[in-house]
């Protein structure tokens, strides 16, 4: 073998040992990287399909550098102490892989710094709810109630007006309504041909409770649909009501959901005796109290969420039309930057579908989705999102065809446990069939059940669907959870696709360190751009400012790494780590 093969062979092998963790401490430490491979929660971390040495080992990583020059050192000595020339350049040239590795790594660190600061920077600015906060409001009386909009399993919903707000054509300042749109002037004067002319009379929307076994008391009521207020504002209940421990079914109720603009936002919460609304006799009966109808099973006082008026939901808009390639991959965009808020903050939607999206158009028309209905959610303190499941009395969520498959799947007994933490995200790609104009796969009558499908009887995305997109879909429906990713990588896949796609050029660290790069330049351009995005946009503004408010080095890689590789490529680069 010539000195030259022999450095060649020696770089190879020190990099190939680094890659495939021959310097681990022990089968415990593989084992247990093995069972972080993706993501759950925000504390876990995802394996990537690297060409160095993933961040975190971090053991090896601080030592790296120490033990290089310790090799190439060795390695100078056996050149002047014997031993073969073989041996000898071997031994040098795997000190000197070990270096590169150590530059690589470098370069890895500066990477993360900079996703870092940029998320620091987009951290600081929160979204702002389009409704100025109440002054009142804390009593029904304070409302005008109109048609019914919406019914479900749980609740029917009337769009509102604030009785103390003045009338539409007072442009006065010293007249200002206390609860009003806080839109631009440009979208107030453009009167959207798609927006009932009944939002601009009724902004708000009244969502009222069924009250069946929760009895008559402000406190018992509170307890028992607690989760209802899982997105409600910092001032949606008196201050006196913030008081009350509000238990819910799994345990006390978190810290509640911060403002996105994918999250319904619970402005006021209160209860009240319910009244006969339009359409109650008819609608539902059944659920009124006994002094509205006698045969009615109802309690008299129930439950009144206030919330934004929104034009449709999302299953009305695509009953309708459907969106294009650009704009469809924006509707399933925001769908996992919801989703990953929640996930983020210890919420499980558990009953996510189209009618419980809603939809609006802002000033340019670009649809802008909101995730609604909270009544079947799981909410915990931390974010594994994991529900014991030792009772068959335990509830899994609502929806059974959009439950995922190891929701659908699981069995009760002692120790078993549900993890919700990918199960959100796997409805989203369920609904994305709907959003590019095709039947949900999983409801009745299309033929697959969740608990049962095989991955490749999934039918085929129209051709019109951009290859990225479809590939986000089909790893959102993998019936493995493991192999699944999380909201925020399938995300960050959609963010690259979208806007930067021709950056990813490669996966070493010479790629990451360009798309670094890039995105020092994307945050000055979403900065100086303000509000408006690269089609002039809002929505796709707001999109932006969440990528990078929730930048992170191993969730960037792992959606760069399914781009470039595709997921057969992706979980053979994971497998062989």
């Amino acid at each position: 073998m010539s000195v030259k093969q022999a450095l060649t062979r020696g770089l190879e092998l020190g990099r190939s040992v680094f890659q495939l963790g021959l310097l681990k401490s022990g089968g415990r430490v593989a084992a247990k990287l093995r069972v972080d491979r993706f993501r759950v929660g925000q504390s876990a971390r995802t394996v990537q399909p690297q060409a160095f040495l993933p961040s975190r080992y971090r053991y090896f990583r601080t030592s790296l550098k120490g033990l290089a020059a310790q090799l190439q050192s060795a390695g100078f000595r056996r050149r002047f102490g014997g031993g073969s020339p073989r041996n000898r350049a071997v031994f040098l040239a795997f000190g000197l892989g070990v270096g590169l590795i150590e530059q690589q790594l470098e370069d890895d660190r500066k990477s993360a710094a900079t996703c870092q600061e940029i998320q620091a920077v987009f951290s600081k600015k929160r979204f702002q709810s389009p409704l100025k906060p109440f002054a009142s409001g804390y009593k029904l009386e304070d409302y005008i109630i109109g048609n019914q909009i919406g019914k479900g399993s749980n609740a029917a919903v009337y769009e509102a007006a604030a009785q103390f707000a003045p009338q539409k054509e007072n442009n006065s300042k010293s007249a200002l309504p206390l609860v009003q749109l806080r839109e631009e002037e440009e979208e107030r004067e453009t009167a959207r041909s798609l927006t009932c002319c009944s939002l601009r009379n009724f902004p708000l929307a009244i969502k009222m409770m069924w009250n069946f076994g929760a009895g008559s008391s402000s406190e018992a009521i509170l307890k028992s649909m607690s989760q209802e207020l899982v997105p409600a504002g910092p001032l949606a209940l008196k201050q006196e009501k913030e008081q009350i421990t509000l238990d819910g079914h799994f345990g006390v109720l978190p810290k509640r959901l911060s403002a996105h603009p994918n999250v319904i936002r619970v402005h006021r919460a209160f209860t009240a005796d319910v009244p006969l609304l339009p359409g109650a006799e008819e609608e539902y009966p059944d659920l009124l109290p006994t002094r509205l109808n006698p045969a009615g099973l109802g309690n008299n006082r129930t439950l009144f969420l206030v919330m934004k008026n929104y034009p449709r939901t999302l299953r009305q808009y695509l009953e309708e039309s459907i969106p294009g390639r650009r704009q469809g991959s924006l509707m399933v965009l925001q769908l996992l930057e919801a989703v990953d808020h929640l996930c983020r903050q210890g919420v499980a939607h558990r009953d996510l579908k189209s009618d419980n999206v809603l939809l609006e158009f802002d000033s340019d028309g670009c649809p802008r989705l909101v995730i609604t209905d909270f009544g079947c959610c799981l909410t915990q303190s931390d974010s594994n999102l994991q529900l014991p499941f030792n009772s068959m009395w335990v509830s899994r969520g609502g929806n059974a065809s959009l439950m995922a498959p190891e929701v659908a799947t699981a069995v009760p007994g002692c120790g078993v446990v549900i993890d919700y933490s990918k199960a959100d995200a796997w409805a989203v790609g369920t609904i994305s069939y709907e959003i590019f104009g095709q039947p949900n796969p999983f409801y009745r009558g299309v033929g697959l059940e969740s608990r049962s499908y095989q991955e490749k009887q999934l039918p085929p995305l129209p051709a019109t669907v951009p290859a990225d997109v479809q590939l986000v879909i089909r790893l959102l429906l993998r019936r493995n959870p493991s192999k699944r990713p999380c909201a925020r990588v399938a995300a960050n896949m959609l963010h690259l696709s979208l806007w930067g796609r021709k950056h990813l050029a490669s996966h070493d660290s010479v790629g990451m360190s360009k798309l670094a790069d890039w995105l020092l330049c994307q945050s000055a351009v979403v900065l100086l751009r303000g509000c408006r995005g690269p089609s002039g946009h809002k929505v796709e503004a707001e999109l932006q400012r969440s990528f990078l408010s929730n930048l992170d080095l191993e969730d960037l890689r792992t959606a760069v790494g399914f781009l470039l590789y595709g997921p057969e490529q992706h979980q053979a680069c994971i497998l062989s780590a």
